[in-house]
């Protein structure tokens, strides 16, 4: 996803949502963004791997990508971490390779290569969920095609997302301002992260109501990032406050509305909720944005 510099979308919405069903995703393990100081990405994972468990939901998929481990060795024990919760890993390519900016056959190469770092730590376990870095699919139909080919040769699946209020881009401002002893900026991040969630959740809400007439089973995309710790607890709490169900990202994506984006081995097809209103020639609802200057906060 393309990094929002200094806005963060919000939606006007007169009515809350009410989903259904919601399966949490995390990228980037073992390692992401900055690390503020005072903290560890082991104490990072703890925390997550504990909000998880106070929330009692089903086993939630860690995607990899194994660069981290050459660049942040003392990330390592992460990994185990979530294994030991009984957590899953996916393949979020070895070194987070952007599809769209590289060619097909490096990204493959890539991908293949992540393989050596999650099979022992998986052994039978399902590994072979793919998560596009970036939720790059491919710039050119005939990249797309391709990736999807390779996928469906090497029995993978895609993990779509449906889901996702950009969270990660609240990580580098907090280690700012944690390093600044900032309390009033970090209330400020606080709120507006609790906020472009709640917003994001009935923003999709409306979406799937419009195409189907109910609610979807949503993916959410989150980041294991020290500002996702600090803030999962109350993050589940507002999705069960809003009517959630915590669900395995295999359930969720049994779902019909899934199956094109799941399978690769069918024909590619629009790969969220906004762009199947799109494709169906249905005017999407206006966001408002409301500006948060993240690259300033803390300078």
């Amino acid at each position: 996803m393309k990094r929002l510099a200094a806005a963060l979308l919000f939606c006007a919405l007169s009515t809350p949502a009410a989903a259904s069903e919601i399966a949490l995703t995390f990228d980037d393990l073992p390692s992401h963004s900055v690390l503020p100081a005072g903290e560890t990405r082991i104490a990072i994972a703890q925390k997550i791997i504990a909000a998880l468990a106070a929330a009692r939901t089903p086993p939630v998929y860690g995607f990899v990508n194994g660069i981290r481990l050459v660049d942040d060795p003392a990330s390592a024990p992460v990994l185990a971490l979530w294994r030991d919760a009984g957590f899953p890993l996916g393949n979020h390519t070895w070194s987070h390779m952007n599809l769209n900016q590289h060619a097909e056959a490096d990204w493959e190469a890539d991908t293949l290569k992540n393989e050596a770092t999650l099979a022992p730590l998986m052994a039978n376990g399902d590994w072979r969920w793919l998560r596009y870095p970036f939720l790059a699919e491919g710039d050119t139909p005939q990249k797309r095609d391709a990736a999807r080919a390779f996928l469906a040769a090497h029995r993978y699946r895609i993990a779509a997302v449906t889901l996702s209020f950009d969270d990660y881009l609240w990580n580098e401002p907090y280690a700012r301002c944690i390093a600044a002893q900032d309390a009033a900026a970090i209330a400020l991040l606080e709120t507006a992260y609790l906020g472009a969630a709640e917003t994001d959740l009935a923003y999709e809400h409306m979406l799937s109501l419009r195409l189907y007439g109910r609610d979807i089973p949503y993916v959410l995309l989150l980041h294991l990032g020290a500002f996702d710790a600090r803030m999962l607890p109350r993050l589940l709490a507002l999705y069960q406050s809003e009517g959630a169900r915590f669900v395995s990202l295999a359930d969720a994506e049994r779902d019909p509305f899934y199956a094109i984006q799941t399978d690769p081995g069918l024909p590619a097809g629009p790969a969220n909720l906004e762009f199947t209103m799109v494709a169906r020639g249905i005017p999407l609802p206006a966001r408002v944005v409301q500006v948060l200057p993240f690259d300033a906060l803390c300078r």
